[in-house]
């Protein structure tokens, strides 16, 4: 005889001792419960749906190995479908109010997007976009024309391309130029960046042979006159910017303009990897020592590899900007489009740098403006922001904060800023509160030191302080 659908499902134990598993309710009904309405809209019915059978399951799975245990009920099973939710869902990126300090978090997206940058993709992201259409002909035009030409003229460099990230233009770069042959660089610039990936590694990846020169420390011109001479195939020297990494006391390397000078008579190409892709002045925010992709170009560099979303300000991308002799071989790479610029990123970064041309990007782009903007003005919205929380009965003060810039850029380096602290109980209340400012409607980032939950004021747009003020309020009562 057959086993019944029931029987089949409970293997080995006999139904009168599950019995509760029939008391388990049903699908359909627990679905079209009105307190998950909320759910129902975000997911969809179907999605909803399969949250609740994966939650019925999880509680047939435990009835079977705890026959006793009785059968949860609708509104336990209700809340295990919103737990499901959370963790199937949470991952997905959000807005988020970022009250680090750290303008370039690369966990939160490095640099927020300009209003001009966030209005042109929304006007492209409602219908067809002429990313390769000349308008004024009606023929086929060239895909990022305007953003390449833009980094030409704000760079001083000859000519431009943009792939998606900085670690694909070093890539593209070092296989163009140095497929097979000698690349030369400093151990104290062999690095590590975001994510496990390494300098030597994309440089094997390249086709492009590794040669070490110097110490960790220091490295002279010397160095790298005898590697050339003990590699007279090599294709070029290449100086790479240290990123999150900073070397202080006894420490030497040559300036850009002595490579240059050693590069264009050795008859090598001499790149560099800048990182950061400043455009103007950081020292102007208080951010001294920021290389600016200008100056490199000046220096004698033949090629410049930089990312458009540290200080630039942009979305993400990665441009080599350089000599057209250079530029123009990895144009035409075989793995130019497997790296390219989407739709979205490069209307962004097109706006993004329109806002450099017309000379407004320290009002425009976040991240110059939030570095630049007064410690009064920051000092202001703190003492309001402490006014509104104590009245909701929330222990709070005004606090002098350190700001850093993030992203791979000035490591070490930061600037005033004024924030709130929040004062809890202990360490273990601090993480519960700044758990329970991630759970917000629009989660909010925070970060723990000996005095508290820290909330710098630098990095959260003046916009976001009332929504700040209730996440803290509501993770206060929480606590």
């Amino acid at each position: 005889m057959s086993k019944g659908p029931e029987e089949a499902i409970i293997t080995g134990i006999s139904r009168e001792s599950c019995s509760n598993v029939s008391e388990l309710p049903r699908v359909d009904r627990v679905a079209l419960r009105a307190d998950l309405s909320e759910l129902r809209q975000n997911l969809g019915q179907a999605a909803l749906t399969s949250l609740v059978r994966a939650a019925i399951d999880r509680a047939r799975d435990d009835l079977l190995k705890d026959p006793a245990k009785p059968a949860p009920s609708a509104d336990v099973v209700a809340d295990m479908v919103r737990s499901l939710a959370t963790e199937a869902f949470a991952p997905r990126a959000r807005r988020v109010i970022n009250a680090t300090g750290v303008l370039l978090h690369t966990n939160l997206g490095r640099a927020p997007l300009s209003q001009r940058a966030s209005a042109a993709v929304s006007a492209t992201m409602e219908g067809y976009c002429s990313i390769e259409l000349d308008l004024a002909t009606g023929k086929r035009g060239k895909r990022g024309a305007f953003m390449e030409a833009a980094l030409s003229q704000l760079t001083g460099s000859e000519s431009a391309v943009v792939v998606n990230n900085c670690a694909a233009a070093v890539l593209l770069l070092l296989a163009t130029v140095a497929r097979g042959r000698p690349v030369i660089v400093s151990r104290g610039e062999l690095v590590e960046i975001g994510g496990g990936f390494r300098v030597p590694d994309v440089m094997a990846e390249s086709g492009a042979k590794l040669v070490e020169v110097g110490t960790t420390n220091k490295t002279r011109v010397a160095d790298y006159e005898r590697a050339l001479d003990a590699h007279p195939d090599t294709a070029a020297i290449l100086r790479v910017h240290p990123g999150n990494f900073r070397q202080i006391g006894f420490v030497e390397r040559p300036a850009l303009a002595d490579l240059a000078a050693l590069a264009k008579a050795r008859n090598v190409s001499l790149l560099k990897d800048l990182g950061g892709g400043a455009l103007v002045e950081l020292a102007d925010a208080g951010f001294p020592g920021e290389p600016m992709v200008e100056s490199a170009i000046r220096a004698g560099v033949n090629a410049v590899t930089f990312s458009t979303d540290k200080v630039l300000g942009g979305p993400q991308g990665g441009a080599i900007v350089g000599d057209e002799a250079i530029v123009g071989r990895v144009r035409k790479h075989p793995l130019i489009r497997a790296f390219r610029l989407g739709r979205l990123p490069m209307v962004a970064l097109e706006a993004t740098l329109e806002s450099y041309l017309a000379g407004s990007a320290w009002s425009d782009v976040p991240t110059l403006a939030m570095a630049r903007v007064d410690l009064a003005s920051l000092r202001t919205r703190a003492e309001a922001l402490v006014r509104a929380l104590s009245a909701r009965g929330v222990t709070v003060r005004v606090a002098e904060t350190q700001a850093e810039m993030g992203g791979g850029s000035l490591a070490g380096r930061s600037i005033p800023s004024i924030g709130v602290v929040v004062s809890v109980a202990d360490h273990d209340s601090a993480g519960a509160f700044v758990a329970h400012l991630r759970e917000h409607r629009l989660p909010v980032i925070g970060r723990v030191d000996p005095s508290g939950v820290v909330l710098d004021l630098r990095t959260v747009a003046p916009r976001d302080d009332e929504g700040l003020g209730d996440a803290v309020t509501l993770s206060w009562q929480r606590v």
